[in-house]
């Protein structure tokens, strides 16, 4: 177990575990898309972004290919990383709207972005066995921030589902049966071991662009839960 949040993003970095994501990566980050040809990819796992004692986190699915998976840092330089961002500049979550690579400034505040799976897979779909592989990250980084964090926002059913045992693992009750995914939905869950407190968890469908496009995610729903989020996480024990 990582014992701080900096170990554990710098160990997550050098991680080979799963050959399938290693082999894609590097693919990607060697063949590049024509329009990213002149630049140089990260081609490594991609770490957490953001407080290690942030009070709400978000966490997503996997970095994109050419995303995270080439700038280095999550929801970045890609059309998600553009909706999102710009719903948690709206809702006081960052200091600016955009995120489009690694050292353009932007700072969040007192909030966090993970993601149950930090390569970026094959037609982002990782595996279940990817998943589980992963998911020891996922347990300590929770259990880093559990003094801290008040609410978690979760990008999309697939993550929802990955995230619920992780948070059992890392020390919050989940209820049986267990709480299912919808866009809007909201549960509070109960802490099973000492230096937690109640976590707030809500869910909302991932800003990818068959959601964005389509109309079934606008900026005004996702400012919708991001808000409810942060008011969640201001007004929890400090």
């Amino acid at each position: 177990m990582c014992r701080t949040i900096a170990q554990l993003d710098a160990e997550i970095t050098a991680c080979r575990a799963c050959p399938r994501l290693v082999a894609w990566r590097e693919q990607v980050a060697h063949d590049k898309r024509a329009s990213f040809s002149d630049e140089n990819y990260w081609g490594r796992p991609v770490p957490a972004f953001g407080p290690g004692d942030a009070r709400l986190l978000v966490v997503g699915l996997a970095p994109a290919a050419h995303g995270g998976n080439r700038t280095g840092r999550m929801f970045t330089g890609d059309r998600s990383a553009d909706f999102l961002i710009a719903a948690m500049h709206a809702a006081g979550l960052s200091n600016q709207s955009t995120s489009v690579r690694a050292d353009d400034g932007l700072r969040l505040l007192d909030t966090r972005m993970t993601a149950p799976v930090h390569c970026a897979p094959p037609d982002n779909k990782p595996t279940p066995t990817e998943r589980d592989t992963c998911r020891r990250w996922l347990v300590s980084e929770l259990t880093l921030m559990a003094p801290y964090l008040r609410a978690i926002v979760v990008l999309g059913g697939w993550g929802w589902q990955a995230l619920l045992p992780a948070l059992a693992e890392s020390g919050w009750a989940i209820p049986k049966p267990r709480p299912r995914f919808a866009h809007g939905a909201h549960v509070e869950l109960s802490p099973a071991r000492d230096r937690r407190s109640p976590l707030h968890l809500f869910g909302t469908y991932h800003p990818s662009q068959q959601n964005t496009f389509t109309g079934r995610l606008t900026p005004a729903m996702l400012e919708a839960v991001l808000r409810d989020a942060k008011r969640a996480a201001d007004e929890g024990p400090a």
